[in-house]
């Protein structure tokens, strides 16, 4: 029997995973709430055999074994030490923190109570990267030079909505710029120096954010990202003998193709699986959680961890700070 799952936080990410967990045949325990009322609509929506007035009512289930933090970012380092403490595996949505000291103190805990702490970088697990990284691995590409990614979506502009608001971790780095800067080490590796520069919107929170990163593979990469304007949302890796092009929507399930520098087409890859996808990051950590990995091999927490500080270095430039901090 696969783990059973709780659904911390009842929202619109937490109920596109929760779809997804049902399209993969995985098993939702409970869900968990604030409010009773959330939290029941959304266990009978989804299917969950108990719902939780409370965080703390969610992970004292005995019927739980790995806890989804959907909420706001602010509140994941509280909301997964609960979990932890609690003896649940932990699958965080990203960014994991909202800076590199919390996600110390989350790896270090999980370490201590010998449970799975991971980020929910979900892009990570879709069959194109996996796909994609064969074929860098293979050499395809040549020697690789430069990536490039931009995540640009027209969002509400309210001053009083979540991605707006600096005290709930509001702004398009963490919610956006996360995904090119996390595709950006998996296939470069750790940045040797970061570039950034952004623009501000009158709540102080970052609506447009461009980064330049140099990498110890040698690959510079490149990154814009905005909640502001819709945009292609396409990403690219550049060899010495071939290319991969992703499509539009790159960091969700997409198509891309390989070409070589005489312009021959290598491969078109076309395959889709059933739902979001977010349903596979879920199959890691079950996977992770049987082999008793600290956290799947395609995204560790140590990588987790590191990620936070090249945002931590990026926010620094910018000059982006949240309030607590």
């Amino acid at each position: 029997m696969s783990l059973g799952w709780g659904i911390l936080a009842t929202g619109g990410i937490a109920r596109a995973f929760a779809s997804d967990l049902n399209t993969a045949g995985l098993r939702i325990a409970a869900a968990g709430s604030r409010r009773q009322e959330s939290a029941d609509r959304f266990a009978a929506e989804f299917g969950a055999p108990h719902a939780h007035g409370s965080y703390e009512a969610l992970v004292d289930d005995p019927t739980v074994d790995i806890v989804y933090v959907a909420t706001p970012h602010p509140q994941h380092v509280e909301a997964a030490t609960l979990a932890l403490e609690a003896g649940k595996h932990v699958l965080v949505e990203k960014a994991f923190t909202v800076n590199r000291g919390e996600a110390e103190r989350l790896r270090a805990l999980a370490a201590e109570r010998g449970l799975v702490a991971m980020e929910a970088m979900w892009t990570r697990y879709l069959p194109h990267m996996r796909r994609a990284h064969e074929i860098v691995d293979a050499g395809t590409l040549g020697d690789m030079r430069m990536l490039t990614a931009t995540h640009a979506q027209a969002l509400p502009t309210d001053p009083a909505h979540r991605l707006n608001d600096l005290a709930l971790g509001g702004g398009a780095l963490l919610d956006l710029g996360v995904y090119p800067v996390s595709f950006a080490w998996d296939f470069a590796g750790r940045p040797t120096s970061v570039q950034a520069t952004a623009r501000f919107a009158e709540t102080g929170a970052d609506t447009d954010v461009a980064v330049v990163m140099s990498h110890e593979s040698g690959a510079i990469s490149t990154s814009v990202s905005t909640s502001r304007a819709a945009g292609l949302n396409t990403a690219h890796i550049l060899g010495t003998t071939a290319r991969i092009d992703i499509e539009s929507y790159w960091l969700a399930q997409a198509t891309f193709t390989v070409t070589a520098t005489d312009g021959t087409v290598l491969e078109r890859f076309e395959e889709r699986i059933d739902g979001r996808g977010m349903q596979m990051q879920a199959i890691a950590a079950e996977r992770a959680v049987a082999e008793g990995a600290s956290s799947p091999a395609e995204l560790t927490i140590d990588e987790t961890v590191e990620i936070m500080g090249t945002l931590d270095e990026i926010r620094a430039q910018i000059g982006l700070a949240y309030p607590g901090e």
